[in-house]
C-alpha cells in the first residue's frame, strides 16, 4: 500500500490548519510528525485517516483518489492520547471488538486477540474491565484493538503522553518490536526528539501547520536543516549565539569565545552566523586543547533524576546545559564550561543550516 497527500491545506474558519501538505508513505514504513502542540498533527491523522477533509488537495491510495472517503471504508486504525476504551467490556471484548464487527470466525477472533494481548503483555488481564487497569495497561488495551485489525495505516496521535515516564519508556521499546513486525504504515505524532529519535525510521518536522523538514529521522537530527528545525528538534532547547568567522577562527558571544574552524565550518567565508550547541554538548571539564572555554555565573540548576541542567547567561543569552549526573551550583556562582569546536551547528543570517557538527561528534542518539 502507499498513502501520498498532495497539495493539503486545511481551513477552519479563519485558522490555517495545514498548508501545502505533501508526504509519500509506503508499506511497513515507520514515520514520525515530530512538532510542538498546535502544530498540526492531529489535524494531519485527522485527514489520513479520512475522519476529516481537506480543505484543498488529494489524498490518494495505491494511485486512487480517495479525498472524501470515510473512514469505515479504508483499512485504518488510530489510536489517540487519551485511553478510549468501552468501559462495559473486558479486555479481551475491547480488544476483539473490531473483529467482531467483521464477522470473523469466533476461534479465529480468539486467537488474534490472546496472541495480540501476549505481544502487549497483557494476556493476564483479559477478563477485567478497563476501570479495573493501570493508565499504562488502558493503553496498551487501546493499542491491541487498534492492532489486532491488522489495518493498512496504523495512525498513532501522541499515545505515550498520559503515561508516567516509566511506562513510556517500557512501552516505546515494545512498539519498535512490534513495529517491525507489521506491514502496516506506522504513523507517529510526538513532541518529544527523544521519542521521535528512539523510534527512528523517517521523521516530518511539522511547525504551525507546515512542514520544515522530512527524512530520516536520525539524519534530520544531526543536520537540522533551519535554525527552526533545530529549535523543534531539541530538548532542551538547543542554545543559540550570534558571531562572527574572521580567518580560520570563529568569535562567538561578547567575541570572548574563540572557537577554532573545524570540519565543515572551515569551508565558511567571513561573515556574521548565529551558533548552536544543543545542551548536551556543554562540558564541564577541558578535554581538548581546541575546546573553547565560556565563563558565566549560574542562574539556575536543576536536578532532574540523574541529570543537571545548569541555566546561566552570556552575552545577554540565556543558555542551558546538559550533564550527567547530580552537581550543586550556588545561584549566582561562577562557572566555567567548555565546548569543542566540533559540536557547534552554523547557520546563516537567514536561519538555513551551512555547517553541521564532525561526524564523530555524532556518536550516541542524543549526540
Amino acid at each position: 500500500m502507499s498513502l501520498a497527500l498532495e497539495n493539503v491545506d486545511k481551513i477552519v474558519g479563519r485558522e490555517t490548519h495545514l498548508k501545502n501538505i505533501n508526504l509519500n508513505f509506503e508499506t511497513g514504513s515507520r514515520n514520525v510528525i515530530l512538532g510542538r502542540t498546535l502544530a498540526g498533527k492531529t489535524s494531519l491523522l485527522r485527514i489520513m485517516a479520512g475522519l476529516d477533509k481537506p480543505s484543498k488537495g488529494r489524498i490518494r491510495v495505491d494511485g486512487r483518489d480517495v479525498t472524501g472517503v470515510s473512514v469505515r471504508k479504508r483499512s485504518v486504525a488510530m489510536v489517540y492520547q487519551l485511553f478510549i476504551n468501552y468501559p462495559s467490556l473486558t479486555v479481551y471484548d475491547n480488544i476483539a471488538s473490531p473483529l467482531k464487527t467483521s464477522g470473523m470466525d469466533k476461534s479465529e477472533i480468539d486467537r488474534q486477540v490472546r496472541e495480540i494481548a501476549a505481544m502487549l503483555r497483557i494476556d493476564d488481564l483479559l477478563e477485567r474491565l478497563p476501570a479495573e487497569l493501570s493508565g499504562g495497561q488502558q493503553q496498551r488495551t487501546a493499542i491491541a484493538r487498534a492492532m489486532v485489525k491488522n489495518a493498512d495505516l496504523l495512525l498513532m496521535d501522541e499515545p505515550l503522553v498520559n503515561l508516567d515516564y516509566k511506562l513510556r519508556e517500557e512501552l516505546r521499546v515494545e512498539l519498535q518490536d512490534i513495529f517491525s513486525q507489521r506491514k502496516a504504515i506506522v504513523v507517529y505524532t510526538t513532541t518529544e526528539p527523544t521519542e521521535a529519535l528512539m523510534l527512528g525510521g523517517n521523521v516530518t518536522v511539522l511547525d504551525e501547520g507546515r512542514i520544515l523538514q522530512t527524512g530520516v529521522t536520525a539524519e534530520a537530527y544531526r543536520r537540522p536543516a533551519t535554525v527552526k528545525v533545530a529549535e523543534v528538534f531539541s530538548d532542551p532547547p538547543i542554545n543559540f549565539l550570534r558571531g562572527r568567522v574572521q580567518g580560520k577562527t570563529a568569535r562567538i558571544g561578547r567575541d570572548d569565545i574563540h572557537v577554532p574552524l573545524e570540519g565543515e565550518m572551515q569551508r565558511l567565508a567571513d561573515g556574521d552566523y548565529t551558533f548552536g550547541i544543543r545542551s548536551n554538548h556543554f562540558l564541564l571539564e577541558r578535554t581538548s586543547d581546541r575546546d573553547a572555554q565560556i565563563e558565566a555565573r549560574v542562574e539556575l540548576a536543576e536536578i532532574n533524576g540523574s541529570e543537571t541542567f545548569i541555566h546561566f547567561n552570556h552575552a545577554d543569552t540565556r543558555l542551558v546545559a546538559q550533564e550527567d549526573g547530580i552537581h550543586l551550583y550556588r545561584i549566582g556562582s561562577a562557572i566555567t564550561l567548555y565546548v569543542n569546536p566540533g559540536c557547534l551547528f552554523t547557520f546563516d543570517l537567514e536561519g538555513n543550516l551551512v555547517a553541521s557538527p564532525s561526524p564523530e561528534r555524532r556518536e550516541g542518539p542524543l549526540s
